[in-house]
């Protein structure tokens, strides 16, 4: 017993000094915040001069209850000069290709957030930095957050954030968002309520990229939980989008 916590106190120390060195300091927290929610907003007013490929599962419900287990359908979407609008066409359908694809002026969906709602946000959620991890060979700041007992949200999007707890990996260097893991605490209406409301313990994974230079943007969504539709069906929820082959047109 003595030899094994001889050993476990060696690799103790050997974590907390190498060479004789001790560990690098966190970042400055106030800092660190501050770059990153400068580079989400400018990410939201660089995000629609993009064309990008979109793969994402139909939403819709069915007699089973079930809501995004439809079709998978791949689109390329194309800003237009008309501010707000794209031409989404759609490539394929489950893998297969679409004959004759045409494109689709649409209003644009944006999948960003404005300053104003980044800043509500980040008033809402009370942020806790954790530790250093290295992602994909880069250094990550490890960053918790649960919603502010005082929070006061003002947009449909603080709303949401304070609903949900998890974590955030921000990439050390470029302070950019890598990833977000939440779980809603509680529940969680889609469509006003009108069309579903999902239960506490729904779980949200996003991951962002660089994808050009200095600019990062979202890659993929996944949406999993379990929850009520109309007319009090259960619900099951998997719904997963990928946006892919970012460039400018």
């Amino acid at each position: 017993m003595v030899r094994v916590s001889t050993a476990l106190l060696g690799l103790v120390l050997m974590t907390v000094s190498l060479d004789g060195q001790s560990p690098r300091p966190l970042p400055d927290r106030a800092e660190l915040f501050r770059a990153t929610q400068d580079n989400l907003a400018r990410a939201q007013r660089v995000q629609g001069r993009y064309a990008y490929k979109e793969r994402r599962t139909e939403l819709h419900t069915n007699p089973f209850g079930r809501l995004g287990t439809g079709a998978v359908h791949l689109y390329d979407v194309t800003p237009t000069p008309e501010p707000g609008f794209v031409l989404r066409t759609l490539l394929e359908t489950d893998g297969v290709k679409v004959a004759n694809p045409r494109p689709e002026r649409q209003e644009r969906s944006e999948r960003g957030q404005t300053r104003t709602s980044i800043d509500d946000v980040a008033s809402t959620l009370e942020f806790t930095m954790q530790r250093r991890e290295r992602v994909n060979g880069r250094d990550a700041i490890v960053v918790t957050f649960a919603p502010k007992p005082d929070g006061r949200p003002q947009t449909r999007e603080g709303k949401l954030a304070k609903m949900f707890t998890g974590t955030i990996w921000v990439d050390e260097a470029a302070r950019e968002v890598m990833r977000v893991e939440a779980t809603a605490i509680d529940s969680v209406s889609y469509g006003l309520g009108l069309i579903a409301r999902l239960n506490k313990g729904t779980r949200i994974t996003l991951t962002r990229e660089r994808v050009d230079d200095d600019v990062w943007l979202p890659t993929s969504v996944r949406f999993v939980g379990e929850g009520k539709a109309v007319l009090f069906r259960r619900l099951n929820v998997d719904f997963a989008a990928d946006w892919f082959d970012y460039r400018k047109p």
